[in-house]
């Protein structure tokens, strides 16, 4: 994933940028990066890896040498960015967020078409800034470039671009990803996520449409490029987990959704007269905890935390990509309390089950700490379908995904013809699924929220969500 931030200011804005971007930490974990300009110093580049680092360390020392009226920023979890590219359009820099699934065809159509060379990152790859320069250096205008760009791309795109006179921010033509606009009494303000310019004194001023294109610069935010609403389609997995709580999309908080999320996944068991008699509802933290909150507060069992987050060493959301050491980082970060779990009846909800590796050695570890039964809600629908327009998932085949590998083993390729009737649990092939996750994670019983509930708890039409990743609609 990854997320960026972007500030033009008749001061110097670089700390502005540097704490906006930090507050963007939880979207990625490999590479961070900043930019600024000046007519004295010109631009100003420093790209860490925050692998083993935040970012607000590596970047501490860099902050205080820079300087800029105009500032950018980004936290990535693929290229180091952000890149300086020289066109015609001039000398400029910029990063984006999104994926780009058709690289290797568009670096050799470049190619084919004159580009002399790309410069390559050690895994051989192409550095997706340096690609989206090239692309955009297609045509005579940043707004011709940039929009040339997005129909070439398969995958998503949003991008910020720094150049010596201002900065333009460019959302994605489905608005899979927020772009937000901030206003102060000394310049504007861009942000993937709107609460990270809060606490710099900014005020919300815009949230860009579908495949809009601005322009800030101190005085002014002026749409360069209209967009398009009818074609929104953002992702609904930014509220159920990717979102950090304080966030809001499309004018719907994080939190909010959560809370409503929960509340209404209690509603459906009751009504489906599956509440089971537990001693505790409890949320896998973090984000679990609201969902949690909002079903204990509509079934009127009370809550409980029998797991504590351990963060002062391990403070960030995402984890290596090794997927075993993944796992041990998930053992450690979560401390029991056992007086919470001994003789206890539990059930837990968890903002969803992707592979199930890491739920099911959480739920052994409890029964290995006395529960008694551990029942399991997650607060969205099976995934089915690995993200193909954001780099949300580090799977590398769908039959990672635990619902994808039962239906394969029920049903062979033929399953994915009845992905529609194992979402459901109204369904026989629905309730079959449920029964074999449970067996494989042991769990007392096992229930996901609908895909009718999770956009009920989202609150905008349905038709301005994306839902690829469960049903695999566009």
């Amino acid at each position: 994933m990854g997320g960026f931030f972007g500030a033009a200011s008749k001061n110097d804005c670089v700390t502005d940028v540097f704490f906006g971007t930090d507050y963007h930490s939880h979207l990625g974990t490999r590479r961070g990066g900043m930019t600024s300009y000046t007519d004295k110093l010109g631009f100003q580049r420093n790209i860490h890896s925050i692998e083993n680092s935040p970012f607000r360390t590596k970047f501490e020392n860099d902050v205080v040498k820079m300087e800029g009226n105009l500032c950018i920023g980004c936290i990535s979890d693929t290229d180091p960015q952000p890149i300086l590219v020289r066109s015609k359009l001039g000398l400029y820099a910029v990063c984006s967020v999104g994926i780009i699934r058709n690289a290797d065809a568009l670096v050799e159509e470049l190619l084919e078409n004159g580009c002399l060379n790309f410069e390559a990152m050690s895994s051989g790859n192409i550095n997706s800034g340096d690609l989206i320069g090239a692309l955009i250096a297609q045509k005579n205008s940043f707004i011709e470039g940039i929009r040339y760009a997005q129909k070439k791309i398969e995958g998503t795109m949003s991008l910020i671009i720094l150049t010596k006179k201002s900065i333009i921010a460019a959302r994605d033509q489905f608005g899979r990803l927020p772009i937000i606009v901030g206003k102060r009494n000394d310049g504007y303000c861009l942000s993937t996520e709107s609460f990270a310019f809060q606490k710099l004194g900014y005020e919300t001023y815009k949230e860009l449409e579908a495949g809009e294109i601005v322009e800030i610069t101190a005085e002014s935010c002026e749409t360069i490029s209209a967009g398009d609403p009818s074609k929104m389609k953002i992702c609904t997995f930014l509220w159920t987990y990717y979102g950090y709580p304080n966030a809001v999309y499309e004018g719907v908080n994080v939190e909010v959704m959560r809370t409503r999320n929960g509340e209404i996944m209690a509603e459906n068991d009751i009504k489906a007269g599956r509440l089971p008699d537990v001693d505790y509802i409890c949320g896998i933290p973090d984000s679990g905890t609201p969902h949690a909150i909002g079903y204990a507060n509509r079934s009127g069992i009370p809550f409980a935390r029998p797991f504590i987050k351990y963060t002062p060493t391990w403070p960030r959301s995402f984890m290596p990509t090794n997927q075993n050491i993944r796992n041990q980082v998930a053992k450690m970060k979560l401390i029991p309390v056992h007086e919470l779990i001994n003789g206890k009846k539990l059930l837990f909800v968890d903002d969803s089950i992707v592979r199930g590796t890491q739920m099911r050695e959480t739920v052994e570890f409890l029964y290995e700490h006395g529960a008694k039964e551990i029942h399991m809600r997650s607060a969205c629908p099976p995934i089915m379908y690995g993200c193909k327009y954001l780099n949300f998932s580090r799977s590398t085949s769908e039959l990672e995904l635990i619902a994808r590998q039962i239906i394969n083993e029920f049903e062979g390729e033929e399953g994915i013809k009845y992905i529609s009737e194992y979402i459901s649990s109204d369904t026989e092939r629905g309730r079959r699924l449920r029964d074999e996750i449970c067996r494989r994670l042991k769990l007392t019983s096992l229930e996901f929220q609908t895909l009718e509930g999770t956009e009920k708890a989202v609150g905008i039409p349905e038709c301005k969500l994306c839902t690829y990743c469960w049903n695999g609609k566009v």
